[in-house]
């Protein structure tokens, strides 16, 4: 069996299932945090060598305030399990936005943890405008550059888009969707 070196995971539709689960719709995004770290671990356990979360768009930062918190609030401690892990954490996106919370700004170089092993990339205000520095005049405008190549994007929560992920690394990924949120 062919593993993937890079996977990227764009996890969707936190909000849609904690409304089906009878809560509000900020609940549905702390929900998130253990099955992304159990994620983390089997693509460890299984080789794979990079992975890459999307936390939130620059686009989310325009829901309700409320839930603009709640998915802030996920993505800290999300960084902060991920780094109780053998890995090398990265956390990329758009640190001059007031938007891109403070607490993780000592993980926007790449930082290693315990043995060391696993890159993870974690997406966290990010927009692939930023990314790509659109609109500005520069040769070396991708921030994303350390970032390898995914080979296979997965997607929950029923919708098949990239949103915005990582458009020079996705470009030749295959695409995995699933349904289930």
């Amino acid at each position: 069996m062919r593993i993937p070196k890079h996977i990227g995971v764009i996890p969707d539709g936190n909000r849609r299932w904690a409304v089906e689960h009878g809560m509000e719709k900020k609940e549905g995004y702390e929900k998130g945090l253990h099955p992304g770290l159990a994620l983390f671990k089997k693509c460890r356990n299984m080789g794979v060598k990079e992975i890459t979360y999307y936390g939130f768009t620059a686009d989310n930062t325009k829901r309700p305030k409320e839930q603009t918190i709640a998915f802030t609030k996920a993505c800290v401690e999300a960084v902060q399990m991920l780094s109780q892990e053998d890995a090398e954490l990265l956390v990329l996106g758009n640190i001059k936005s007031d938007m891109f919370p403070k607490q993780l700004l000592p993980y926007t170089e790449r930082k290693v943890f315990g043995k060391g092993g696993t890159k993870i990339n974690f997406l966290v205000n990010y927009s692939w405008q930023w990314d790509l520095g659109y609109g500005k005049q520069s040769h070396n405008i991708q921030h994303s550059d350390d970032v390898s190549r995914i080979e296979l994007l997965i997607r929950w929560g029923g919708r098949k888009r990239l949103s915005g992920f990582l458009p020079v690394q996705s470009v030749y990924s295959d695409f995995y969707f699933i349904d289930e949120y």
